[in-house]
This record gives structure tokens, C-alpha cells and sequence, in this order.
């Protein structure tokens, strides 16, 4: 029997893992070991509630005000023995987290093929994003298996000289979880506090590298848009991080229209995004969920490892400069030709199907079966 450990730490990891783990808990050949190093303890506990996953290892590293450095060190530590005690046949990781990168070194280190799931991804800048961009550059060094989730994906790969081998374009997990979450009656509090006929942008901005006055630049231009614009409203789950809290609270507090909400589990979060006028985020996933919904995206980031959607026409790169994102907002606000044709581009990101492709190619590697 072929086994298999998946390793995450945080929520959005979580979210693109799940459907993987459903798939290989549905397949009587593969044997299925979850870690789970609480990189975000709250957060990452809600996805596994929703998607019904109990991890068989827990490594609980999450500290107050943690470092990467400390991030890092406790991963590759904490997972040693159990690396060691488990042998599995395959490790896969998720993505571009500390937590990623650090296991794939770990399983490296004892020699056990490791499988990038959503390979491939650049911005050729590796302080944007910061930390992740060099998280999933050294975890592709490392890996064996790449499920890149497009051509563009594995384009990035072949030109760092990647074995076109081992690289399979399987589509995004982040389409696959949507089947598990979105339902066409959702209700969620905070839609009774939208009157009726208002339209509602769904909002989320967390980064390292935006924390500070890029965040704050650009929670006063959505304040002034919805202070001037009538019939507006935004909802923005707030991200735990102290620094998040405090600038939102700072800028938003006391303005009508902008509702603070905490983190939201996944279906909480799909589910609004599916009523929702527009996005505005810095997440990486966002860009790649919001297609499916046929909502328009604004992407308050300088540079994007998600092109694909930039060229299909569903995401907009506008940074976070207080006019650049006020412009952008208006536009869509006040242009219905330009939001349909964001609203209605073809979602590059996958059928849905990702998971099933993954199981299907780890199961027939022979590197697996002879590591």
C-alpha cells in the first residue's frame, strides 16, 4: 500500500490540501498519514472542522509574535522523528508557506520524495511576496513531483531547468474545494447589516510586506470611496496579526458602510464572496477562487505570481497607492461594461478535477515505489 503524508500549517494550505486528502482517504491503495504543524493554530482549525480532517500528527509550533526563523526551526525539528517513525513514500506539500518549505527540507533530509502541489508559481522577485517567493523556489528545488496548476506554471519551471519529466499540469485544488463549500442558500449575520439594494466589496489584505503604510494607503482610499459613493458597503474579515488589527481598526472604526468581521472559515468565506459585488485582496488563493464565481478581482499587490488571471481578464493588479486604488474601485463601480468583462473571463485555474489528476499521477510514479 502506497503512503502518503501531507503536511500544512495554515488555513489556506488547508483549503488546497483538503480535497486532496478526501481523495486519497477514498482509495483503498494509499494509506494516509495528515501533519498538520499549526503554523496558524485558530485559522487552520476551522478548515479541518468544515472538511471533517483529523490530522495524525500535530506539531503545535504555533508562538506569539513567532519569527520565520523560529517558524522554520520548529517545523524541520518537530517533523524529524515522525518522518523517521512514518517512512512514507511520498511527502506532499502545499504552496509557498514557511511551513512548505521547511518540510520539504525535512523530508530531504531523511530522503523521501517530496510532491509540490501548485508548482511553479513566480513574481522573479524574491522579496514579493516576501517570504513566499523564496518559500516555493527553494521547496521546487527540493521537490520531485510538480503538480503545476497551469502552462504558465510549468513554463516558470522548465526555464530553471526542472525535468519536464516530473512536471504535470493538473489544474488548482482551490476549484476543487469550492464543490464541497458553496451552497446556493448560504446566510451569513453579516448580510443583515447590508440594506437592501446596496452592493457589497469582500475584502481581505494580510501580507507581510503590506503590513505597515501600503495597508494603511489603502484602507483610506476604500474608506473614501464608500464615504462618496452611495449605496456602498464593504466586509472585511480582519486577520489576526496584532499589526492587521490595529491599522484596520485605526482607519475603519466608526465608518458607515465598512463592516469588521473576524476570520472566516472557508464556506463563510465562499459563501459571501459568492454575493459579493467585487473582490479586493492580497491573497494569493482569492485569485484563483473568484473566477468561479465570476467576480472581478483587484489585487492590492505590485506584482502577481498568478498572471494567468491577469491575462484572462478576471484579475486587475492596482498596488496599494491611495489614488491607484480608489481609480481602480471607481472604475468598476461606475463602468459596467468593464465589469463584465472581468465578471464574465474564463476562469484559468481548472476544472475542479486537480485532486483526482494528483492521486492518479503519485500512484503510478515509479520513483514512489523505488525512492
Amino acid at each position: 500500500m502506497l503512503k502518503i503524508m501531507t503536511i500544512f500549517g495554515t488555513r489556506p494550505e488547508a483549503i488546497k490540501m483538503a480535497p486532496i486528502i478526501k481523495q486519497i482517504e477514498a482509495d483503498p491503495d494509499i494509506s494516509s498519514i495528515v501533519v498538520v504543524t499549526g503554523q496558524h493554530r485558530k485559522m487552520l482549525q476551522q478548515v479541518l472542522d468544515i472538511f471533517d480532517i483529523r490530522p495524525d500528527h500535530d506539531l503545535k509550533i504555533m508562538g506569539k509574535n513567532q519569527t520565520l526563523a523560529e517558524i522554520t526551526s520548529r517545523v524541520i525539528l518537530g517533523l524529524d522523528p515522525i518522518l523517521k517513525d512514518e517512512q512514507p513514500d511520498l511527502v506532499l506539500v502545499h504552496g509557498d508557506t514557511t511551513t512548505t518549505m521547511a518540510a520539504s527540507l525535512s523530508a530531504f533530509y531523511q530522503r523521501i520524495p517530496v510532491g509540490h502541489v501548485e508548482a511553479g508559481l513566480r513574481t522573479w522577485d524574491k522579496y514579493s511576496p516576501y517570504p513566499e517567493e523564496m518559500n516555493r523556489m527553494l521547496t521546487d528545488d527540493v521537490a520531485d513531483l510538480y503538480f503545476a496548476p497551469t502552462q504558465l506554471s510549468k513554463n516558470n519551471l522548465l526555464q530553471e531547468h526542472h525535468p519536464e519529466s516530473r512536471i504535470f499540469i493538473t489544474g488548482n485544488t482551490a476549484i476543487d474545494a469550492m464543490r464541497y463549500t458553496i451552497h446556493a442558500d448560504y446566510h451569513h449575520d453579516v448580510l443583515t447589516q447590508i440594506p437592501d439594494g446596496h452592493r457589497f466589496i469582500l475584502l481581505t489584505m494580510h501580507r507581510r510586506e503590506n503590513q505597515g503604510q501600503p495597508m494603511r494607503d489603502t484602507f483610506e482610499a476604500i474608506k473614501e470611496v464608500v464615504e462618496t459613493t452611495p449605496k456602498l458597503d464593504v466586509v472585511y474579515p480582519v486577520h489576526l496579526s496584532p499589526r492587521v488589527q490595529e491599522i484596520a481598526h485605526d482607519v475603519f472604526d466608526g465608518i458607515a458602510g465598512i463592516h469588521l468581521v473576524p476570520p472566516l472559515d472557508v464556506a463563510d468565506f465562499h459563501g459571501l464572496a459568492a454575493q459579493s459585488y467585487f473582490i479586493m485582496t492580497d491573497s494569493g488563493g482569492v485569485q484563483e477562487e473568484a473566477p468561479s464565481l465570476n467576480k472581478p478581482v483587484l489585487v492590492l499587490r505590485d506584482s502577481t505570481e498568478r498572471p494567468e488571471g491577469v491575462t484572462a481578464g478576471t484579475l486587475k493588479v492596482v498596488g496599494t497607492s491611495t489614488q491607484a486604488v480608489k481609480d481602480a474601485m471607481l472604475e468598476l463601480l461606475n463602468d459596467p461594461v468593464e465589469y463584465r468583462t472581468m465578471a464574465t473571463a474564463t476562469n484559468p485555474y481548472g476544472d475542479g478535477h486537480a485532486a483526482e489528476r494528483i492521486i492518479s499521477i503519485c500512484k503510478g510514479d515509479s520513483l514512489l515505489r523505488h525512492p
